[in-house]
């Protein structure tokens, strides 16, 4: 049977909009790749599809009766580490890597418990230490030297700069965006080689029965642990909480606080070029939290 699932509208558009012509070719393949893997690893559908901007996860039963997730999702730069990270991480402080489809970057994962993200809980200063620790976990290891690198990823940020600030029409917003590739630059010879997740917010980090928290779907890459401290920042944005967060992460990552600073403005600068070049707005809260970081030293 071909048409096993119901692919989700928003999953559709996000594709559409994001990678249009192989995110058009991704989701209408969906059905067919679905009905491969359920096959191939006998498996048997036991909930109601779930997604994010790229991937369809499935909730799903092994013939053996284990409770796992299939998850599915596009191929790209940022996709193609996160098995290689999942298996060295080897499930401890993240989901475990169960099967994997190399052509496909088709995953078999456990199946963690979704009713119980760390978006759940109400005290926004605990889920930023949950992320803190569990950052400070997953950084022990070091990564690959096939994994994508942040030495590259700063260079090409750096280049592409000028043309961005020559897009910004407000002078202020202009010269705060220049003073975010100042401190880049400032560290961009040393960008470090830990196993990053790069993408660990709220909704990233899930309960299961053999573990309080384990985070979930990494984008992984090789460099500096301040790199990773944004999403924690800016996830249920409290301006008057940023200097309180980033001081916290730092003291549970035992991060020097001025590469901190400039590793964290590297990921304003990267938010900040990708807003230019699509022709949208700078987010104001991307600005305020670099603003609110000037003077974090130390």
């Amino acid at each position: 049977m071909r048409d096993v699932i119901d692919i989700p509208a928003e999953l559709a558009a996000a594709q559409e909009k994001y990678n249009k012509e192989a995110g058009r070719a991704f989701i209408a393949a969906l059905p067919d790749l679905t009905t491969t893997f359920l096959n191939r690893w006998r498996l048997r559908v036991t909930g109601a599809p779930m997604h994010g901007v790229s991937a369809l996860v499935l909730p799903v039963t092994r013939a053996d009766g284990t409770h796992a997730v299939l998850k599915l999702q596009i191929r790209d730069h940022e996709s193609e580490g996160e098995p290689i990270a999942l298996r060295l991480w080897n499930g401890d402080g993240a989901v475990r890597l169960l099967d994997h489809d190399e052509p496909s970057g088709t995953m078999l994962l456990e199946r963690l418990d979704a009713s119980r993200m760390l978006s759940h809980q109400d005290d926004t200063h605990e889920a930023v230490l949950v992320i803190a620790r569990l950052l400070a976990h997953l950084h022990t290891t070091p990564a690959p030297a096939d994994m994508r690198r942040l030495g590259d990823i700063t260079r090409a940020m750096l280049e592409r700069t000028p043309a961005a600030l020559a897009r910004i029409p407000d002078p202020a917003a202009r010269r705060l965006v220049a003073d975010c590739a100042a401190a880049v630059r400032e560290v961009a010879d040393e960008p470090g080689d830990r196993l990053l997740h790069w993408d660990l917010h709220f909704d990233n980090v899930l309960a299961a029965d053999r573990a309080p928290w384990l985070a979930i779907d990494p984008k992984p890459l090789a460099g500096d642990p301040a790199f990773d401290l944004w999403p924690a920042l800016n996830n249920r944005f409290d301006p008057a909480d940023i200097t309180w967060r980033f001081d916290a992460m730092t003291d549970v990552l035992a991060l020097d606080r001025t590469r901190a600073r400039a590793w964290t403005y590297g990921r304003l600068l990267q938010n900040c070029l990708w807003e230019t070049e699509d022709g949208r707005p700078l987010d104001e809260a991307d600005l305020e939290t670099a603003r609110r970081l000037r003077g974090r030293t130390a």
